[in-house]
């Protein structure tokens, strides 16, 4: 089982940069790949980013490539994303996801557990 707390939701400009934070609680959660996605109001769920349990192995969403970095510290069982060049249409809250299968996937499916969610808002 596996525990998982967002954070460093906000408001911010367009432009600006924002740091989402997803810790981890219960299992080795370095076996685990872990994953981004977003909600925007009176839309479906979207994939961001995913990032294998070793860090060494990611993947974007066209959406947010050249914007966005996942990255996790093992150490602390945290992983992160850094949004850069923050756009309105970013704007959703945002799920922390892991998945036992070690694999940076795109589907939600592949994903057992899930945090509560960050808001993102940025404004124009």
């Amino acid at each position: 089982q596996v525990q998982l707390v967002e954070s460093g939701g906000g408001l911010v400009q367009a432009g600006g940069s924002l740091r989402l934070s997803c810790a981890a609680s219960g299992q080795t959660f370095s076996s685990y790949s872990a994953g981004w996605f977003r909600q925007a109001p009176g839309k479906e769920r979207e994939f961001v980013a995913a990032i294998t349990g070793g860090g060494g192995r990611t993947q974007y969403a066209d959406s947010v490539k050249g914007r966005f970095t996942i990255s996790r510290d093992n150490a602390k069982n945290t992983v992160y994303l850094q949004m850069n060049s923050l756009k309105p249409e970013d704007t959703a809250v945002y799920y922390c996801a892991a998945s036992r299968s070690g694999y940076p996937a795109w589907q939600q499916r592949m994903y057992e557990y899930w945090g509560q969610g960050t808001q993102v808002t940025v404004s124009s």
